[in-house]
């Protein structure tokens, strides 16, 4: 049953020890970092966390791996220049990594909301990636065998939920979030606003039925997000656009 809560804290607090936990986010943008720091608040450990990176400096989830809470990350980019604290884990034999390809760690957490077994996907064909999975040749072409990733959990940032839990998100921090939010059992959403009227249904990108809990919590995001509405509907153009108004961008299309 669909739920609002006051804090971060208490939207996190299902969550348990050995749970599998999807984390939206690509690097900073759509990464709920308020629901990540409950999480790491709760005490929660022996997590197996997906997401697209193994955590970067020393914010969100590079902290969980810093304090050894996270046994196992499935992700498809775990080593950059400030990902420091997931290589010491890693090279001390503290966390076990999954390395699956972007397309591939996308497709099969679709492939779990939509109820689907498997799939074949080319990606990964003659690589160590492929090695005890199933290959099969259609057409003349190889493919491997790829399982549905599920969660216990998915942690989700939006921009907007509205009484009934439907969901949109801000530009590119929508990412991984509409997939997660159908591939876990209890999908958890910390957005800018809850609205109190419905979001138009074909303005939709995530519907109710897929979010489980929704936390209200404001962002430099989110201000910047009404800052481009509000001037939009004032006939100006965006803060982040240069001096023409929005009908002089209009009549330049």
């Amino acid at each position: 049953m669909l739920e609002f809560v006051d804090t971060a804290a208490e939207a996190v607090s299902r969550i348990t020890d050995g749970a599998t936990v999807l984390i939206g986010g690509f690097g900073n943008a759509g990464q709920p970092m308020e629901l990540i720091d409950a999480l790491m608040e709760s005490g929660a450990t022996g997590l197996t966390v997906v997401n697209n990176n193994a955590g970067q400096a020393d914010a969100g989830l590079a902290l969980l791996i810093k304090e050894r809470r996270v046994a196992k990350i499935i992700c498809s980019f775990p080593r950059q220049s400030d990902s420091w604290h997931f290589d010491e884990a890693y090279r001390a034999g503290e966390i076990e990594l999954e390395l699956v390809p972007q397309g591939n760690l996308a497709e099969r957490m679709r492939a779990a909301g939509a109820g689907i077994g498997g799939f074949f996907t080319p990606t990964g064909y003659g690589t160590q990636l492929a090695e005890g999975k199933e290959v099969r040749e259609i057409d003349g072409k190889h493919y491997v065998l790829e399982s549905p990733i599920r969660g216990d959990f998915a942690l989700i940032k939006a921009y907007a939920a509205d009484p009934y839990g439907n969901l949109v998100y801000r530009k590119t921090a929508r990412n991984f979030g509409p997939v997660m939010a159908t591939a876990a059992a209890h999908t958890i959403v910390q957005v800018d606003e809850v609205l109190d009227e419905p979001i138009n249904p074909e303005h939709v990108v995530t519907p109710g039925i897929y979010v489980d809990t929704v936390v209200g919590i404001p962002t430099e995001s989110g201000v910047k997000e009404r800052e481009e509405r509000e001037a939009l509907a004032a006939g100006k153009p965006k803060p982040c656009l240069a001096t023409k108004t929005a009908a002089e961008l209009a009549a330049e299309k």
